[in-house]
């Protein structure tokens, strides 16, 4: 017998002051049986740095990622169904990168774990070329700190000045400071 998708729910209250953008979002979020509470917790985070401030280009939404190696962990399509975001989230192989930069207006990469200095060593050169590419790295132990917020029902503050980044749940709160691997080029916005 299959194991089945656990399911979440979080309300995130988001102030983005980097973006001016303050918003709620109620979301429900399916844990795939071999996803850990980092990678979905991860995928949360990668939603509130990345929804949209309206929906004029189409909602961003949780894609099946996992389950379908053709989807990432989240995408924006605009109402003719083209890719405006691709976000993955983890470590994927450049192939995989290309294919989406090749789809996608833009592309995210929300990179965490202590192996991803040794990934991006031998990716990096690999995707150079690719214009519309952001790739952001959260350092290992603030993932680590993040995925200890995670529950089956969770309220998340989620603050950000500065490209600093505080989740907090009322009781503890994780700051968060990624590193800028690689940003896009003005041409592949």
């Amino acid at each position: 017998m299959a194991l089945k998708s656990t399911i979440y729910k979080a309300q995130l209250q988001i102030a983005d002051m980097d973006r001016s953008l303050y918003a709620d979002h109620a979301l429900t979020l399916a844990r795939h049986p071999s996803e850990t509470d980092e990678r979905l917790m991860m995928r949360v985070l990668a939603f509130a740095l990345a929804v949209p401030p309206d929906t004029d280009r189409g909602a961003l939404e949780f894609a099946a990622g996992l389950s379908d190696t053709d989807e990432p962990d989240l995408w924006q399509k605009d109402l003719t169904g083209a890719l405006v975001q691709w976000i993955e989230v983890g470590q994927p192989d450049d192939r995989r990168l290309a294919k989406a930069c090749g789809r996608s207006e833009r592309v995210r990469l929300w990179a965490y774990s202590s192996a991803v200095p040794i990934w991006w060593s031998a990716l990096q050169g690999k995707v150079a070329r690719l214009g519309n590419l952001e790739v952001w790295q959260v350092p290992a132990a603030q993932s680590q700190e993040l995925a200890a917020l995670a529950e089956r029902g969770m309220q998340l503050q989620i603050t950000v000045q500065d490209g600093h980044i505080w989740v907090g749940n009322g009781r503890s709160s994780v700051e968060i400071a990624p590193v800028a691997l690689k940003s896009a080029t003005p041409a592949g916005r």
